[in-house]
This record gives C-alpha cells, sequence and structure tokens, in this order.
C-alpha cells in the first residue's frame, strides 16, 4: 500500500531558473542553497560555486534544468570588496584564525596604491590550509584543525583588476575582480607581506560573477516576505548563465533533432566552438559542432520543456 503523502510538507515543484541570492554573513553556501530551495519548493537545485560563510554578496543558485549549465559560470571571473585590517596577521588568513601583531603600517595611500598594483596580471597562487580543496580524501581545513600542513600545488591565478576604495590608519577597502580559483585571503596575507606589515582578511563581500551583479540580488528576508509568485518572478532564465557564448537559431525539425540527441547535418562553416542553440526564440541547450564534417552535436540539451515546446508548436 503506497503510504500517504505528509500534508504537512509542501509539494515540490519541477521548476526551472536562476535566482541571484545574496547571501548573509554566518551562512554557508549549501546552507543557503538548501534554504532558498525550500522556499520555493524545487525538486532539484545548485549553486554556482561557494562563498565562505563569513563572506557575503552574490551566490547565483540554480533550480531544475538550469543545474546543467552552473558549470559555466563557475568559470567566470569574480569580483570583490575586501576588507584588510594592517598591522596583524592570522593563522587562516582571516578573522577566524590567531591573530598574531605584524608592524604598524607607516606608508600612505599613495605606498597602498603601489603595492596593488604589483599584484595586477597572472601569477601563482599557493591555496591555504584552510580551504575546502581535497587532498586524498580530506579537506585541507580538516587537515590543518587536526594540526597537520601537506604539500600544495600552486596554481595559476590571474587579478584582471585591483584598486583601492579606501583607507583609514590600519583598515583599507579594495575592489578586486580576480579569475576562477583564486584566494582572497591569500592575496590580502600577500599584499601585506609586500607592505612589510602583515595583513589578514576581516571582510569580504562578492559584488558581482561573470555578467551578474550584486544589485540583482535579493536577500533572504526578501525571498521570505514574497508570496510564491513573487519569488518566481524573481527567477532568471536559464540561458542567462551562457550569455558569453555565441547565439544559434535553428528551424524547428533540426530543433527537435538535437533536442532528441540527433546530430544535425549538412555542411556547415562553423566560426565557434561551443554555441547556445534556439527554435522560435526557445532556449534548447548548449551544441558543439564536428569542425570537420560540419555537423551539430547536442552536448547538453534541456529536458521536458524542449518537448513540450515541440508538441505545443506542432513541428515536425
Amino acid at each position: 500500500m503506497k503510504p500517504s503523502k505528509n500534508p504537512e510538507r509542501p509539494e515540490r515543484r519541477a521548476l526551472t531558473g536562476v535566482i541571484l541570492f545574496d547571501k548573509p554573513f554566518g551562512l554557508s553556501s549549501n546552507h543557503a542553497l538548501q534554504r532558498v530551495r525550500r522556499l520555493f519548493q524545487a525538486l532539484k537545485a545548485g549553486h554556482t560555486g561557494t562563498l565562505d560563510p563569513h563572506a557575503t554578496g552574490l551566490l547565483p543558485l540554480c533550480l531544475g534544468e538550469a543545474t546543467k549549465y552552473s558549470g559555466w559560470i563557475l568559470d567566470a571571473p569574480k569580483t570583490y570588496h575586501a576588507t584588510l585590517t594592517l598591522g596583524q596577521t592570522s593563522s587562516t588568513g582571516d578573522g577566524e584564525g590567531v591573530l598574531c601583531p605584524g608592524r604598524p603600517f607607516l606608508g600612505n595611500e599613495t605606498t597602498l596604491m603601489a603595492a596593488l598594483d604589483g599584484f595586477l596580471g597572472p601569477q601563482t597562487q599557493l591555496p591555504p590550509m584552510h580551504s575546502a580543496l581535497k587532498v586524498q580524501g580530506q579537506t585541507l581545513y580538516q587537515l590543518a584543525r587536526a594540526g597537520q600542513e601537506v604539500e600544495r600545488t600552486p596554481r595559476a591565478i590571474q587579478v584582471h583588476e585591483i584598486r583601492l576604495l579606501s583607507w583609514r590608519e590600519d583598515r583599507a577597502v579594495i575592489e578586486t575582480r580576480v579569475s576562477k580559483g583564486t584566494y582572497i585571503r591569500v592575496l590580502v596575507q600577500d599584499i601585506g607581506a609586500a607592505l612589510g606589515c602583515g595583513a589578514y582578511l576581516s571582510g569580504l563581500r562578492r559584488t558581482a560573477t561573470g555578467p551578474f551583479s550584486l544589485s540583482e540580488a535579493v536577500t533572504l528576508e526578501g525571498l521570505e516576505g514574497m508570496s510564491q509568485a513573487q519569488r518566481d518572478a524573481c527567477l532568471q532564465p536559464v540561458d542567462c548563465l551562457l550569455a558569453g557564448l555565441p547565439r544559434l537559431d535553428l528551424p524547428p525539425a533540426q530543433g527537435r533533432a538535437l533536442s532528441q540527441g540527433q546530430i544535425v547535418t549538412g555542411n556547415l562553416l562553423w566560426q565557434e566552438s561551443l554555441y547556445r542553440v534556439y527554435t522560435q526564440n526557445h532556449f534548447l541547450g548548449l551544441a558543439q559542432p564536428d569542425a570537420t564534417q560540419g555537423n551539430l552535436m547536442p552536448l547538453r540539451m534541456m529536458g521536458d520543456a524542449s518537448s513540450t515546446l515541440f508538441q505545443e508548436s506542432g513541428a515536425p
């Protein structure tokens, strides 16, 4: 006998879209995701890269079919406002660690700006022990808490932009746009070392991820105060995750074939390696050309929404 549904638990919805979320202080990315998922009553949800519990700001969250495309925004540059406390260092690089006195910062605004300029461009960075990276199945922060330190491999990063927003005595606020994989706490430590006084990250707020801005984001309190219809109206379309890729519009017959996993043939000349594909202004998914044959191959396609489109339109 089939068990009866719990009348107190709302039924999950097959909802698809992207919510630009302003994560509050103290909430982990996964906890934030689950809170938002429950508010939307979504069957499926995923985030587009973590944000530390003690950091705030923009965290794009994917619902339903949008989770298929979250990987493309993971690689996007990210912009942060970071607060540096000068003249002290931290065992973890941020305010959660053991603080040790450094040297007083005796420079000025010009000194700070010159130091920041030295960090522009491609460089390597050693991941911190207090991070979520895994070594032989264990996260680095777990090893660090156990008093262990293991060898880490430096990674290539890039600081696209960095500038001083404000400075007063031992506090400086910078804005920086960085590549995927950049640890802002390590960048801050390196800036402190370059200044000769030491520094740690005492505040962090993400203001942009790829094409998305914090000004478009909604807070947890905002979502909690909305009706379900108002929340749904906050959802961005799935293809906003792929805005940087070229668009390709196909006739309905070819669009349907691609959605069904078939290769679209034709001696076509392709200018790009990846396309976001549409039929009748409806997003179908991602397709990849076969440059040698001139064919178009499905890479990651939308699910039921596409089949519904063709049923409703009567496309052949």
